[in-house]
């Protein structure tokens, strides 16, 4: 078996330094993208809760509207007929 000489461990060690230090600098990127990705997920949310609201009250409209409508019909035919 042939021996392992001191200087060429140092320098596989080396490499392996280097290579973890580029992954923290990518994992750092990763965070920050997920960051980023998680503001545009909450303000997507808000958008949809604020979507929700105005179809809430346009819901709310259109039954009051309906409600009218209803009550307007049955005046008309509770009143006696006119002609013209």
């Amino acid at each position: 078996m042939a021996e392992i000489d001191g200087s060429l461990i140092f320098e596989v060690l080396k490499s392996i330094q280097s290579r973890l230090d580029r992954m923290d600098l990518t994992l750092g990127e990763v965070k920050s993208e997920l960051g980023s990705i998680r503001g545009h997920l909450i303000a997507t949310e808000g958008d949809v809760k604020n979507i929700y609201g105005v179809l809430a009250r346009q819901d709310e409209r259109l039954e009051h509207i309906e409600r009218r409508l209803d009550l307007r019909e049955l005046a008309e035919a509770q009143r006696p007929y006119e002609p013209k």
